[in-house]
């Protein structure tokens, strides 16, 4: 299969070993029509060139592309609803391949290494982990995971993207959709798929070669600024990522529906989406899953979640550390999750900061005039009017949302916002910025564009929602 010349292939976790990960193969599927690939994504690392019919082959039959060691399983254990469950791992999917990015990427990014990436799937068929699962993806499920990761990117989130979306001919049988239904296969692209699981199943089995084995690997690969052996740093490093990674998704208004400890990666990158939602309007209680009864990965308490998680690492990481300098890198989380949500409005509203106390100012303010605006308001538009500071006042002003902005939340919002210089004010130039409206992703859309596809087959709306989040991107220019 040719590939570019700047892909270069490093099946690294296969090093690890059989204690990880189990070989396994990809399910053959009746057809193979390809309905979405990430091209941008692909020239990150080489596999722009592919055609149609090798892109086919690569992520459709799972052909191995060049320097591959074949697709393997991973083994994780995880809790599931604060749970536990030694029954996990990849069920219906696998890690299909790992390469370096291309010098290209690593200097679009202002990196100073290229960036190990993992390419795992979604739907690629029963493994060793499936628990009598069949192991196949939704072709709703794919579609509604290649629009979360755009709209994710686009908000500056560090996320996996989706890279590609092939339907793949089979009817599913599922319990809490219309059924049947049809079927897809999806690959995405990580930086990692190590998860907190992953530590806790060697933690589960007494295994500290595993544990430390697991610490040099990520430490090398994610983490070089760590020195060797030193399993408090490497926690410090997770969790200050993992404080980050929240505080975007709280800047972006999003749930993520299932923060179990195997949906949580060491590299603090938001990935595998199932039932997500971004808020209508600020709505603290706000759940995602059908089946969160108890509120437990509602919006305002992701933060809270993410930090239990992390509690359970650093019990893993007991059996070859102190408890003391562990318990102060987990302690950290507070302060770097409060640091991290200051930085990630002044991001979103595109302003510099001023100072610790200008820039806890304008959180509060913003949240107290979501709060008020409420259904009227709605999250993202704020952050959309308002734009580059106050150089955005007489857009914001003569928008549709320009009679919530008064009163006395109001007031205090637009003082503390007039306190920061724009960042980049250049960006306020971009088309996007002309819509009265900006682009959201609520549910009624999701299924609007799921409904085009499954009744006649119509992807343009699926498409065209792409294209103006791509735009998006483009403008808001943030970097996850």
């Amino acid at each position: 299969m040719p590939v570019h010349a700047d892909y270069r292939p490093a099946p690294v976790f296969f090093d690890l070993g059989p204690d990880f990960a189990d070989a396994v193969e990809a399910a053959r599927f009746p057809k193979a029509d390809l309905r979405f690939r990430n091209q941008r994504a692909a020239a990150e690392v080489g596999l722009d060139s592919l055609s149609e019919a090798e892109w086919i082959a690569a992520f459709g039959r799972f052909e191995p592309l060049p320097g591959q060691s074949g697709p393997l399983a991973m083994r994780y254990h995880g809790h599931q609803f604060r749970h536990y469950n030694p029954d996990l791992g990849d069920g219906r999917g696998f890690l299909a391949a790992q390469m370096w990015e291309t010098p290209q990427a690593t200097a679009a990014r202002g990196g100073e290494r290229p960036r190990l990436l993992d390419l795992g799937t979604k739907g690629s068929g029963q493994t060793p982990w499936s628990r009598g699962g069949d192991g196949r993806l939704t072709l709703k499920g794919g579609v509604r995971e290649v629009l979360a990761a755009a709209m994710l990117e686009a908000q500056g989130v560090p996320t996996s993207r989706a890279f590609s979306l092939i339907e793949t001919g089979e009817a599913l049988e599922r319990g809490d959709e219309p059924s049947p239904t049809r079927s897809a296969v999806l690959a995405r692209l990580s930086h990692s798929h190590i998860r907190f699981g992953t530590f806790q199943r060697a933690a589960y089995l007494g295994r500290v070669d595993q544990i430390e084995a697991l610490i040099e690997h990520v430490r090398g690969l994610y983490r070089p600024q760590v020195a060797a052996g030193d399993a408090p740093g490497l926690l410090r490093a997770v969790v200050e990522a993992s404080a980050r990674l929240t505080a975007r998704w709280i800047a972006a208004g999003f749930v993520h529906g299932v923060l179990n400890t195997d949906n949580l990666n060491v590299t603090g990158e938001s990935f595998d989406y199932g039932p997500w939602r971004f808020l209508p309007s600020y709505q603290p209680g706000f759940t995602a899953a059908y089946f969160d009864q108890t509120g437990l990965y509602a919006f305002a308490r992701q933060p809270e979640a993410v930090f239990w998680n992390l509690t359970q690492l650093a019990g893993c990481l007991k059996l070859v550390a102190e408890v003391e300098p562990l318990t102060d890198a987990l302690n950290g989380f507070g302060p770097a999750y409060i640091r991290q949500l200051r930085a990630a409005f002044l991001m979103r509203f595109g302003v510099l900061s001023l100072g610790e106390a200008a820039d806890q100012r304008l959180v509060d303010a913003a949240l107290a005039l979501l709060r008020e605006g409420g259904e009227g308001l709605r999250w993202e538009p704020l952050f959309f009017d308002w734009f580059g500071g106050f150089a955005s006042a007489a857009r914001a002003l003569s928008g549709p949302r320009a009679k919530l902005y008064q009163g006395e939340a109001f007031d205090a919002f637009r003082f503390a916002l007039m306190e920061h210089e724009p960042d980049r004010i250049e960006r306020l130039e971009h088309p996007m910025f002309a819509a009265r409206e900006p682009e959201e992703m609520l549910i009624d859309e999701v299924e609007a564009i799921w409904a085009a596809i499954d009744a006649a087959d119509d992807w343009a709306p699926f498409r065209a929602k792409l294209a103006r989040l791509e735009a998006a991107r483009l403008a808001w220019a943030f970097t996850a």
